[in-house]
């Protein structure tokens, strides 16, 4: 993974019982042209207040939720009485994008009950100006690797697909000889950018449903959606593992039949992936009818999003609602669990890297209460990884419930009889092709599993694909050992089961020979 209760209303002053959960209900089918006249906006003093607003703090980014009740435009005038700028706002779900160098704005705004639900900044760092820097290490592929692959290719296999064991794995390549997947069927890669130029991508690449949303505005000119000069290739990667095609190019993804996106969030310099871009890239892969997104990254700069601090309570609304809007129009939202061994449906875990844009401050977190974000949201499958062994990958995080499915991820310890001997994952890469590990690389898998699915079943809702999606995977016990990061087998005692599904595998691994048949 890259680095991956509601209030009463108040209408015109009348208290208005609103049953628990409504808000939230309510503002995901907002629409301010039906909603009610503006809520209050507070007396002569507040206003004359506000229109002095301190500009004298660090210029951050922020999202604030709409009350259901809330026009859009008396949120806006609100906004900029506290000294803020609008940036966007997504209708459709009630949640506003503002940047500002107000110390206060956003506990001004949380003060307005009647417009907003919650405010809260995306960011602890400053914006920047745009940069761009080398972000993560990739194995690549050598010439003399590629050759000797493809000289160990079998007939009917793409010239690297003997490296592919991953593929394998959850029989892909016989899947392959059944259906490819359908080319109505398109996965957005929510992510770093993809280079659509890759020859062993562009096949495959829909241009019409790609943007940049660093920002939190969609962008689709030319290009928009490639990586930063000299910037991550974490989303290409993703985007061969998915949909490379069977072109006699290279590699294959696991469903090369169907259409790949890409939408990128990850900001330039640094590859954060802030709240308002990715808010943005839900809100983009539903209105441009993506079928299924893959999420591989947390959102920051919080790992844990604690409900019990304003600010991060804010980000997880806003993301619900997004995620929660996508699902409604059709999205399946697919997720890493997260490469940090971390027990999620533990009583506690000790978050020691948040937040990641500034100092980390060591805190202790319930995750029941504090949500890695976007794994851990309403609806979204959440994927945890496996080596050519089967057993867990030793950095993957997992946990009892939380986890949905698995699927290959990579390991370094679990060494596959291919000709590279390479426990990575190999995919695309800008340039050529490389071996990565992680969370990020098994779900793209499951991406790819969903949109074989989704081409068998068109007419499949999201909670129907989840439904297939466990259904179909493998069920896997919990195993004797599993390796830790220094390669050494140790006994699994981490591993719980219930209810047919384990800590580490949820409801299986997943089988895309069974997707397609």
């Amino acid at each position: 993974m890259a680095h991956l209760g509601s209030r009463a209303a108040k209408k015109r002053g009348r208290a208005l019982a609103v049953p628990v959960g409504l808000a939230l209900t309510a503002s995901l089918t907002f629409l301010p042209s039906v909603a009610a006249s503006a809520a209050p906006l507070g007396n002569t003093a507040d206003t004359a207040k506000a229109s002095k607003a301190d500009t004298t703090g660090p210029k951050l980014s922020y999202v604030a939720n709409l009350n259901a009740y809330a026009t859009v435009k008396a949120a806006k005038q609100a906004v900029e009485r506290a000294g803020g700028t609008v940036v966007t706002v997504h209708e459709q779900i009630g949640v506003l994008v503002a940047h500002s160098q107000n110390p206060e704005f956003a506990k001004q705004l949380r003060a307005q009950r009647g417009l907003f639900v919650s405010v809260g900044a995306t960011r602890t760092a400053p914006l920047q100006t745009v940069q761009t820097t080398e972000e993560g290490t990739t194995q690549q592929l050598s010439a003399a690797d590629a050759a000797k692959a493809a000289a160990d290719a079998a007939p009917g296999e793409e010239p690297l697909e003997s490296n592919q064991w991953d593929l394998r794995a959850i029989k892909a390549d016989q899947a392959h000889k059944i259906n490819d997947g359908s080319p109505d069927v398109t996965v957005g890669i929510i992510d770093t950018g993809v280079d659509d130029t890759h020859p062993d991508l562009a096949g495959n690449f829909s241009k019409e449903q790609s943007a940049n949303c660093v920002g939190g505005v969609a962008d689709t000119s030319e290009g928009a959606w490639r990586p930063y000069a000299d910037g991550s290739d974490h989303g290409t990667h993703v985007a061969g593992t998915i949909g490379a095609p069977r072109n006699g190019v290279g590699v294959s993804g696991v469903a090369p039949g169907v259409k790949i996106a890409g939408i990128k969030v990850s900001e330039p310099g640094t590859s954060l992936f802030y709240t308002e871009a990715v808010v943005c890239g839900f809100m983009f892969a539903a209105e441009k009818g993506i079928e299924v997104t893959n999420n591989s990254y947390y959102v920051d700069p919080w790992y844990f999003n604690c409900k019990t601090d304003d600010d991060q309570k804010a980000l997880v609304e806003a993301l619900t609602r997004a995620s929660n809007y996508a699902q409604r129009k059709g999205v399946l939202n697919v997720a890493a669990a997260g490469n940090e061994n971390f027990d999620l449906s533990a009583d506690s875990i000790v978050d020691d890297s948040s937040p990641n844009d500034t100092t980390p401050v060591p805190r202790t977190i319930d995750p029941r209460v504090c949500l890695d974000v976007p794994t851990q949201l309403p609806g979204v499958v959440t994927v945890t990884a496996t080596g050519d062994k089967g057993f867990k990958s030793y950095y993957s995080s997992f946990g009892l419930g939380v986890a949905d499915v698995a699927a290959p991820g990579g390991d370094k310890w679990q060494v596959p009889a291919t000709p590279d001997a390479n426990g990575r994952v190999l995919s695309t890469i800008p340039g050529g092709y490389g071996y990565k590990q992680g969370t990020s690389m098994a779900t793209p898998h499951v991406a790819g599993v969903a949109a074989l699915l989704k081409s068998a079943h068109p007419t499949a809702t999201p909670s129907q694909l989840q439904a297939m999606l466990k259904g179909q995977a493998t069920k896997t016990a919990c195993p004797a050992q599993v390796y830790n990061a220094a390669g050494t087998l140790i006994d699994a005692t981490t591993c719980e089961s219930k209810w047919g599904q384990t800590g580490y595998y949820g409801y299986g691994v997943v089988d895309a020979l069974k997707a397609v048949k």
